[in-house]
């Protein structure tokens, strides 16, 4: 298939080869490896009889390549699990039992998702708003007194972990000043007003580290752009610094800003450990720490495998939009 009717098709396929090899690394890190892992999964406490009914619900006496195809038939068919005096139905894609809440995975999963959503997205819009607003300010005002102070809050910008930023912002905005409370999430649909003025700090935190990345690589792209033989002969012809800015230098910078994009937003999406944790929020992320905390393994391997499947979709999608954006990029 030739255009970009067949780039889309190759690129979705070259998605779902990925995600299949990722499955495979998962189940071999997480249940082929020393030890114990009926024993590891359900915990220190557990009888003898609950250690065995565990691995009978991970086929661990099955071969290898039984104990995998078991595993991939329930991401795509479906799986039932003994409860001990029941069978329970997992529905595809089957991501497994949680062992310390009796819980599917994916449905555990699904509950936590709107948390960690909203703070992917509002924290995306304001990183990208003030991360290449620097970015532009500073090829504009390049060579002057403002770059260089952008330059510097830039650098120390990357150089600040998140939880640091996290921390002064609550101590000094919630705390000493009291112009924000501290983040507790409210649904979307419950309070909308609410759920974004709880949001709105951990959203800054976030916002301020990543920018700054979105700022360095927002001035590269436009000063290269600006450095090119076409934007000279636009000057020549007499079109004005804005217009070669605003339009023709920043559209340059349009290509990196979505392949790394798309990496963050992924990441972000498959849980924000980080920022989810220091501020209490219930997200994938938090739950994550709780599930490594207590070795229940198949929640942690049901949000590995989720946080792939979001990286893979946003750099698959980046590549879309990326070739949408640069018609140089060759469709192949």
């Amino acid at each position: 298939m030739n255009g970009f009717g067949g780039f889309v098709v190759r690129r979705a396929a070259g998605a779902v080869v990925t995600l299949f090899a990722l499955s495979v690394i998962i189940y071999v890190v997480f249940y082929v490896t020393p030890g114990d892992v009926a024993q590891i999964t359900c915990g220190p406490r557990c009888s003898p009889a609950q250690v065995r009914q565990v691995a009978e619900q991970l086929h661990l006496d099955d071969p290898l390549y039984a104990r995998y195809w078991q595993f991939l038939q329930g991401l795509v068919v479906g799986q039932d699990y003994s409860t001990g005096t029941s069978v329970q139905h997992c529905a595809a894609p089957c991501l497994g039992l949680s062992y310390r809440t009796d819980q599917q995975v994916l449905a555990l999963i699904l509950a936590k998702l709107p948390v960690t959503a909203s703070l992917a997205v509002g924290s995306m819009v304001l990183w990208l708003i003030i991360g290449v607003g620097t970015g532009v300010l500073s090829v504009w005002r390049r060579g002057r007194l403002t770059e260089r102070l952008l330059t510097t809050v830039t650098l120390a910008g990357m150089s600040t972990p998140v939880f640091v930023i996290g921390l002064v912002l609550m101590i000094v905005v919630c705390g000493q000043l009291e112009l924000l409370p501290f983040p507790q999430y409210v649904p979307f649909t419950d309070d909308p007003e609410q759920w974004a003025w709880n949001l709105l700090l951990p959203w800054l935190s976030l916002a301020l580290v990543e920018s700054a990345t979105y700022a360095r690589i927002t001035r590269a792209a436009m000063l290269e752009t600006l450095a090119e033989d076409h934007v000279r002969t636009f000057r020549a012809y007499g079109v004005g610094e804005r217009a070669v800015i605003g339009r023709h230098a920043l559209r340059g910078a349009l290509a990196p800003l979505i392949a790394v994009n798309a990496n963050n937003i992924g990441v972000l999406f498959g849980g924000a450990v980080l920022t989810e944790t220091l501020f209490g929020l219930p997200g994938i992320g938090r739950e994550m720490v709780e599930a490594v905390k207590v070795v229940d393994l198949p929640v942690v391997v049901g949000m590995v495998l989720v946080t792939g499947f979001f990286v893979v979709l946003a750099n698959a999608v980046a590549d879309v939009l990326y070739a949408v954006a640069d018609r140089r990029v060759v469709l192949t």
